[in-house]
């Protein structure tokens, strides 16, 4: 799965020094892979951003822990197993192994506790034991560096991701200037755990080195605030927010944080179901141009790319920051020719006329409507239902009865900052049954997530048709 032979040293330049990747133990019951990231002090003058006194670029630890240089050394050699791909054995890719990771020397600023808080979180049992300041010196303490195993039951993407974004933040420095990139790099590769994690806000503010005005933009994109455009709002296609998490049903595992933690893979299954009912009504309607109104990063779209039948997808959106991170995780620049002529993304407004999105034979606004003020859910409708007028309207938003199923949600308060109304079961079939009988579409509701036996589904769908 690592895309190496064990019976080979790798050796790789990175630019502050070599990265060398072997196999001391490769067995049919067990196998160790070692990273030895070797860093040369010279090179790391070279590169330096100085420092806190004059000596700093010449007395460190860079070339002997744990540190950012190790999670870029991560990243150069494990690529392919970061992004979950293995083309010969694909089916490996979603296995749970039993998976351990040592770090002799990790800094840890913020000592054991924070580690474990980073950590225990996410399914890992945490061993840790300082590193004294030398030998002989028993009466000078503890440095702040452990020696750490970290050990779970998880797949291999997840292992190398986590030690990834983490690594950094335990040593709360890098090694590289933090400019806006950072931003999604981090939700990039963090951004199905991140946003549930309860460490979140330290391990935003530690990774882009304390720059507050880029923990802010990130912590939104987490918050998925990067969405649709009707009107002047954003719209967000994520109801997982506030500390809120979908409860576990059958089957699903409990977070390593105990009774009311947040569990990172709970609270990715919203999102997946949705964008999964989604797709399967369009699919049954035979849609085959397809517009994703109010399409934030794409998420709706990578899904509908996978799907031959979709000939054309259109994405629009108000942001134009959510259509550029929406390019970036479609890869736009990187698609064949043929493959990019199927993908649209452009800038507009949900409350007025556009002819550009004529003649479509579905559109979706998924997580979208709740952004739009009350006052303004006329416009939306005409320009949709009456100017866009597509065959098929698939329209999902929160159901306000689920709210009290998540325990970090307070009463009266609603899943996202951004939210102008959120309305429960009544409420919304009475607008789509409205806006059905005005614009002559028949409408059927489908109820999205996990049923409450009082509380309903937390997403409601309605599929308009004429």
């Amino acid at each position: 799965m690592l895309h190496k032979n064990p019976a080979a040293v790798r050796r790789v330049d990175m630019g502050f020094g070599v990265a060398h990747v072997f196999y001391p133990q490769a067995e049919t019951g067990s196998c160790t892979i070692a990273l030895l990231c070797e860093v040369d002090p010279v090179a790391l003058v070279r590169r330096s951003r100085g420092g806190p006194f004059p000596l700093a670029a010449y007395v460190n630890d860079r070339p002997y822990t744990a540190s950012s240089f190790l999670s870029v050394a991560l990243r150069k050699m494990f690529g392919t197993a970061l992004q979950g791909r293995c083309s010969q054995r694909p089916d490996l890719v979603e296995e749970r192994l039993d998976l351990s990771a040592r770090l002799p020397v990790l800094p840890c600023r913020g000592g054991e506790p924070l580690l474990r808080r980073l950590f225990e979180p996410l399914g890992y049992q945490v061993s840790a034991r300082p590193v004294p300041l030398g030998p002989g010196l028993d009466g000078w303490g503890d440095s702040p560096y452990y020696d750490v195993r970290i050990t779970a039951t998880c797949r291999v993407r997840d292992l190398l991701g986590h030690l990834y974004v983490l690594l950094p933040v335990l040593d709360d420095d890098k090694h590289y200037w933090v400019t806006r990139d950072e931003i999604s790099k981090l939700v990039d590769e963090a951004g199905e755990w991140l946003a549930s994690h309860p460490e979140r806000d330290v391990i935003v503010r530690r990774y882009l080195r304390h720059q507050s005005r880029l923990a802010a933009d990130a912590l939104a994109r987490l918050a998925d605030e990067d969405g649709a455009g009707a009107g002047d709002a954003e719209a967000d296609d994520s109801d997982d927010e506030a500390g809120a998490r979908v409860p576990a049903g059958p089957g699903d595992q409990a977070g390593a944080g105990g009774q009311g933690s947040p569990d990172p893979v709970v609270h990715t299954r919203l999102r997946d179901l949705r964008v999964a009912a989604v797709t399967v009504a369009l699919t049954a309607a035979g849609a085959r141009r397809v517009l994703d109104l109010g399409c934030g990063d794409g998420r709706l779209i990578d899904a509908l790319l996978r799907n031959g039948q979709f000939e054309e997808i259109t994405g629009v959106d108000a942001s134009a920051a959510a259509l550029d991170r929406a390019a970036r995780r479609l890869r736009v620049a990187e698609m064949a020719p043929r493959q990019r002529e199927r993908v649209k993304l452009l800038l507009g407004a949900l409350t007025y006329r556009d002819s550009r999105l004529a003649g479509y034979d579905a559109a979706v606004l998924m997580e979208v409507i709740e952004h739009v003020d009350p006052a303004r859910l006329g416009a939306l409708e005409q320009a949709v239902f009456g100017e866009a007028a597509p065959a098929t309207v698939i329209v999902t938003t929160p159901n306000a009865e689920y709210n009290v199923c998540y325990p970090g949600l307070a009463a009266g308060v609603m899943r996202h900052p951004d939210h102008r109304f959120e309305w429960d079961r009544a409420q919304f079939r009475a607008w789509a049954q409205g806006v059905a009988g005005r614009h002559g579409y028949q409408v059927a509701f489908a109820p999205v997530g996990e049923h409450d036996p009082q509380a309903g589904p937390p997403t409601q769908m309605a599929v308009l048709t004429r």
